[in-house]
């Protein structure tokens, strides 16, 4: 079992930055593939990012590749989600979600554990 914090959200205009931040609890977070996941209003969730237990495996949406970073520090518990040159588009409540596996899943439907999602919201 496994509890997931998210933070970092807020209102920024188009083109600026983010750092969203998950916490997780748990002695084994570095036996967990986190990935992160937004839904905009209207929409269905869908996948942004997610980065496999040692970090050395990553993949992103497509609309994000270039623009978004996931990392995670594993002594800390925690995954990271940088966002940059952000689109007004990429408004939406982002979720952290976790599953403890070492294989490699992009389905919102592969993962366990989900936080309570932030909101982000990007100004034209």
């Amino acid at each position: 079992q496994v509890q997931l914090v998210e933070s970092g959200g807020g209102l920024v205009q188009a083109g600026g930055s983010l750092r969203l931040s998950c916490a997780a609890s748990g002695r084994t977070f570095s036996s967990y593939l986190m990935g992160w996941f937004h839904q905009a209003p209207g929409k269905e969730r869908e996948f942004v990012a997610a980065i496999n237990w040692s970090g050395g495996m990553t993949n992103y949406a497509d609309s994000v590749k270039g623009r978004f970073t996931i990392s995670r520090d594993n002594a800390k518990n925690t995954v990271y989600l940088q966002m940059n040159s952000l689109k007004p588009e990429d408004t939406a409540v982002y979720y952290c979600a976790a599953r403890r596996t070492f294989v490699f899943y992009v389905s919102q439907h592969d993962y366990d554990y989900w936080g309570q999602g932030t909101q982000v919201t990007v100004s034209s």
